[in-house]
């Protein structure tokens, strides 16, 4: 695996509290220096029943883990999609791209 998974809820609200936030259109990323690279994705009961936020996990987790191998410095990063009425790969793959060029994670 290219990138480790955040899992404890002290982890969560540390990136939450002291992370900086980037957005995009279709989703915001919140990023902390970290050891290694690290990823979790945030989608509460609000964005529809548990197959629509399983299948949006998965589009976040395959958009992030295209460009986890060019991130140069390793950070913490939590993914939080914004809500709309149809989710696509290609936006988040377009987004998290914008976001880590904004913030010189990758070099392109």
């Amino acid at each position: 695996m290219l990138y480790l998974r955040i899992k404890k809820k002290k982890d969560f609200l540390k990136i939450l509290k002291t992370g900086k936030r980037c957005r995009s259109e279709s989703l915001t990323v919140v990023c902390l220096p970290a050891e290694h690279t690290s990823m979790a994705v945030c989608v509460g009961k609000k964005y529809g029943k548990s197959v629509c936020r399983n299948r949006l996990k998965r589009l976040l987790r395959a958009a992030f883990s295209a460009y986890a191998r060019e991130i140069t410095s390793p950070r913490a990063f939590l993914l939080l999609p914004h809500e709309a009425e149809k989710y696509e790969y290609a936006a988040f793959y377009r987004d998290i791209g914008k976001i880590l060029q904004r913030e010189h994670l990758i070099e392109r």
